[in-house]
């Protein structure tokens, strides 16, 4: 497909002429003459520019008036002169910083946003050098929690609106508004409630003044004695690009760092105030040995490396590993290394092992916002497991796009399971009309985003199928969500070090070893039915808990701000990961080439032949023939009692977030949610105190109810779902 022609035209900005595209910004038309016009509230990512500051004043030859350059668009023929060349247009500026100023409390040395803040900058380079006003400034209540992580101090607000732009353009939370009007005007949450979103860090980084900021970064670093390390989140599949911001080598905050094809420069709030638990005091800082009838006690590393390779060595082959998912491309192909070709062990559950062939239909997540239809499939809400997903969808569907979502909370309604046949129907043009009209739709747009959130089986191979029957071209991706964030180099990696995929870990007999290989692995049931059959267990994790139980030698685990190496996002994007700060203990990779050196086996990345992350590509696209015929795949058909449990895992979870204390409130409410019909029929409103039952138990929690979610299915977080089945039945307590 041709591009279409751009057309250029002439605009002038203080006496260069240039050629820049019709309709580009003279903000950036004026940049690229290499002129700076200053700005407040104009930030593109908002959305159209609403002149609200008035920071950008420029005199345009043919008006009276000085006009707000960010709502110019390049005509030809536009002359504009700036405040470096316009007396006018400088008088224009330094009037409404002076303005601004007015009662903008003059406190730069206490702020935290002082010595970065861009008033305090724009105030130097284009204010008054002197104050007219002698008189008292106005005062506010500060700093006001509008939640546990965010401070604000409306006396330095400048009424910009960019906070509430974003909160009603961008995350669609509205939570965020301007009361009052005139003077009296203020920055408030809708109904004085707590601001809870997945976003709400953003609009800290968007202010251009110190009125919202973040408040675990309050009072602990000044700018001028900070370093921020680039380096790339590694809490869920996206793959955000981060500052790291470090004061006397430790962690103080987390800031986006705009990568336009993955983030935008937006980041979510687990990845952005999670950091603190690298400082949590139950963290495991030196290795562990159980000990008969004495449960475990510290031991150095030398002896934990020396009963490692004893246990290793006595199973005989016998070796099976959990990987958590989070691990870096070398650090998982160290371990794969040490099982595969070192100890003959071809066991391992890898929670993301995606059929290549997804890269076939590579593309950046920023063309999820550029398509004309978005179809999502799965039953896990994509916010909860890549929200940034979540945001190029909203940003689609605000550019015109139709999203269609496929599943129990659907626009299409489906039952839970069922996007593998769903794939079928729309493969076959079977299904229900509604199915049939989607099919239509994705075939006749030249621009489609497909995104699976689920765990189906072979889904990566299932949703190639698809992409290949709609004829996906250029600007059209597909993406399918892994669970953790780097599955897709976990897997690589595993693959790499031996033949293929290996032995799936059925079976009962009794294992020789298994090494469990981060927190997270441990949320898959299998690793806990391994743990029982296995003679010796290996745990590498940051923090105890029902999984450190299992193991006979426990070595102490690392973050992703503490580690070095690549990781591949859900786009198949390999990116570098950086340590930020060093952890308080070797880190895994060392540990394993400790034990491989003993082993005789050299394991360190740097060892024998290149790592994954010195390649160019990290995945070969496979070849679409013989794609699996769809025609007998089942959903579920939710037979039994009462309503069918749909069970999802939350972003605000894990080990991490679950040590701080300031996201407590984002974690989910012990409620379930009910489907519209389901509840009435039980008499049940929002807020109403339900009883659970289920496998002969019961259990206490609140309810929510739901116009979008499907008849005979409820909804729950996994943490309030342990020890509950696959239906319940929901009473009115």
């Amino acid at each position: 497909m041709s591009s279409p022609q751009v057309e250029l035209v002439t605009v002038t900005v203080d006496g260069r002429e240039i050629r820049v595209p019709k309709g580009t910004g003279m903000v950036e038309s004026a940049l690229a003459a290499g002129i700076e016009i200053p700005v407040f509230c104009y930030e593109p990512r908002l959305g159209p520019p609403v002149g609200a500051c008035r920071m950008c004043l420029c005199e345009v030859e043919g008006m009276p008036k000085l006009q707000a350059a960010c709502t110019l668009t390049a005509q030809d023929g536009l002359e504009l002169r700036t405040a470096q060349t316009s007396p006018k247009a400088a008088e224009g500026q330094q009037a409404v910083l002076e303005f601004i100023l007015l009662n903008h409390p003059l406190d730069c040395p206490d702020c935290d946003k002082g010595g970065e803040c861009p008033l305090q900058d724009l105030t130097f380079r284009w204010g008054p050098a002197n104050t007219r006003m002698h008189f008292p400034k106005r005062t506010f209540e500060k700093p006001i929690p509008i939640s546990p992580t965010i401070a604000l101090d409306r006396e330095r607000c400048i009424l910009c609106y960019r906070c509430t732009r974003f909160s009603e353009g961008v995350s669609e939370d509205l939570q965020l508004v301007a009361a009052h009007r005139g003077a009296q005007s203020i920055i408030t949450t809708f109904g004085d409630e707590p601001y809870r979103a997945h976003f709400s860090g953003n609009v800290t980084e968007l202010c251009p003044v110190g009125a919202l900021l973040p408040s675990t970064y309050r009072f602990r670093a000044r700018p001028w004695e900070i370093d921020n390390t680039p380096t790339v989140c590694g809490l869920c599949p996206v793959g955000c690009n981060t500052w790291a911001t470090t004061r006397e080598g430790k962690v103080q905050r987390i800031l986006s760092r705009n990568h336009p094809e993955v983030d935008d420069g937006w980041l979510c709030d687990k990845g952005r105030f999670t950091f603190d638990h690298l400082r949590a005091e139950d963290r495991l800082r030196e290795p562990f040995l159980r000990v008969r009838r004495r449960g475990f006690e510290p031991v150095a590393y030398d002896e934990a490396v020396r009963e490692t390779v004893r246990g290793l060595r006595e199973a005989g082959g016998s070796v099976a590993v959990a990987f958590s998912g989070g691990e870096t491309v070398e650090q998982a192909s160290a371990l794969a290394r040490l099982v595969r070709q070192g100890l003959g062990g071809d066991i391992a559950i890898l929670p993301d092992d995606l059929d290549p062939a997804v890269d076939a239909f590579r593309a950046p997540l920023s063309a999820i916002r550029d398509a004309e239809v978005c179809l999502v499939l799965g039953d896990e809400p994509v916010i909860e497991r890549a929200p940034i997903v979540d945001l190029w969808l909203r940003a689609a569907r605000r550019a015109g796009a139709e999203v269609i979502t496929v599943g129990p909370a659907g626009t299409v309604s489906a039952p839970p399971g069922s996007a593998a046949a769903t794939c079928a129907d729309l493969v076959s043009d079977g299904g229900s009309e509604e199915l049939r009209d989607a099919a239509r739709r994705l075939r006749e747009a030249s621009r489609v985003a497909i995104v699976w959130s689920g765990d189906d089986h072979d889904r990566g191979r299932r949703a190639v199928t698809l992409a290949a029957s709609l004829g996906l071209g250029e600007g059209s991706g597909l993406y399918v969500l892994p669970r953790s964030p780097n599955g897709r180099g976990v897997a690589q990696a595993w693959h790499e070090a031996g033949e293929g995929r290996g032995t799936d870990p059925d079976g009962t007999e009794e294992l020789g070893a298994l090494v469990v290989s981060g927190d997270e692995a441990a949320y898959d049931p299998r690793v806990a039915a391994l743990a029982e059959r296995a003679r010796f267990v290996l745990v590498t994790s940051m923090f105890t808990g029902d999984h450190t139980l299992w193991a006979h030698v426990v070595a102490p685990g690392t973050s992703y701000l503490e580690r070095d190496g690549t990781v591949v996002n859900l786009e198949g994007r390999a990116q570098r990961q950086r340590r930020v700060v060093d952890p308080p203990h070797l880190d895994e990779l060392e540990f394993l080439a400790r034990v491989g050196a003993e082993l005789g086996l050299p394991i360190a990345p740097w060892a024998g032949e290149a790592s994954v992350s010195d390649r160019a590509e990290l995945t070969a696209r496979a070849s679409l023939d013989a794609p699996p015929e769809f025609a007998s795949v089942p959903s579920r058909n939710g037979a039994g009692p009462g309503l069918e449990l749909l069970v999802y895992r939350p972003l605000f979870s894990g080990p991490g977030v679950e040590r701080i204390e300031p996201l407590a409130f984002q974690r989910p409410a012990p409620e379930i949610e009910l489907a519209h019909a389901d509840a009435q029929a039980r008499g049940i409103a929002t807020g109403d105190a339900v009883t659970l039952g289920a496998n002969g138990s019961s259990r206490a929690l609140r309810a929510s109810v739901s116009r979008k979610l499907r008849p005979g299915v409820a909804r729950i977080a996994a943490e309030h779902a342990r020890g509950l089945g696959s239906h319940v039945e929901v009473t009115k307590a």
